[in-house]
């Protein structure tokens, strides 16, 4: 496992980068979805977040959302669902343990919207097409947020910036125990899967914007996107050139967009959305 992998899962990483998800989050697509949860019938949402990490997407949803709600955490991580639930916003919720990517339609009836951050590019094409038709089968919309489009622009420039993101993102599509991760890949994938299932998809950039308030983001970021593409190509110079950007981020000079996008798929008129 290297850096990369150690550290996008920690309570610490999730902590560091929430402030940072929060303000790229594609606040436009919320306009069509609530509009969508509006014509549903009444009562209460069930919204499920699948990776939920410690939270940070129903700390930033919830109150975005209308009327009274119900959140399903998923995650495969006990500590981590320990903490989302200790940290929900004033809204019950409950948890799932368990492998996200085997859920059926029936395991989402009931389900108002499915929900998740920084998940579809951990996922291969078929995870990715399971998950579509498991939610668009239930009739439900989903909104995914976050996932890597292979984009990364820093500034002051430096001459080793585009092969440390091209082998970052050959390190994002990886097969890891047989399974062939889409990595930057993934949301054109998912919107795919959706609209092929009739769906009605939009999507939205969401990018991180990081400057000198974020510096301690963007080290641990560094740290660990250095460390993916060393990896996967061991003849970069990746010593050197971490810490001539380290140094830049500690001299409050390093800015850093790091690229996202995020997607909402409506499911079809007629769906069974509750």
């Amino acid at each position: 496992m290297n850096l990369s992998d150690a550290v996008r899962f920690t309570p610490d990483w999730l902590a560091l980068r929430e402030g940072a998800d929060a303000a790229a989050r594609a606040a436009d697509l919320l306009v069509p979805l609530r509009a969508h949860l509006a014509r549903a019938p009444s009562g209460q949402l069930v919204v499920r977040d699948l990776g939920c990490g410690t939270g940070s997407l129903a700390r930033w949803l919830a109150g975005r959302l209308p009327g009274p709600q119900r959140w399903i955490l998923h995650d495969r991580d006990p500590e981590l669902l320990e903490r989302a639930l200790a940290g929900m916003p004033g809204v019950p919720a409950e948890t799932r343990t368990g492998d996200i990517t085997r859920l059926t339609a029936a395991d989402l009836a009931g389900t108002s919207l499915v929900a998740a951050s920084a998940l579809l590019d951990l996922l291969t094409f078929d995870e990715v097409d399971g998950l579509a038709g498991a939610i668009t089968e239930a009739g439900c919309p989903a909104l995914l947020t976050l996932s890597v489009i292979g984009r990364v622009k820093l500034l002051p420039y430096d001459p080793w910036d585009g092969a440390f993101t091209a082998a970052f993102n050959a390190h994002q599509r990886r097969s890891v125990d047989g399974r062939l991760l889409l990595g930057p890949d993934a949301v054109t994938a998912a919107a795919e899967a959706f609209e092929r299932r009739g769906a009605a998809v939009r999507t939205s950039v969401s990018p991180w914007r990081l400057g000198r308030a974020q510096s301690a983001l963007v080290a641990e970021w560094l740290r660990g996107w250095v460390a993916a593409a060393h990896e996967q190509r061991p003849d970069l110079p990746a010593e050197d050139y971490l810490r001539r950007r380290l140094d830049a981020c500690a001299a409050g000079e390093l800015r850093a967009v790091v690229h996202h996008r995020d997607l909402l798929a409506l499911p079809a008129p007629g769906g069974a959305a509750s």
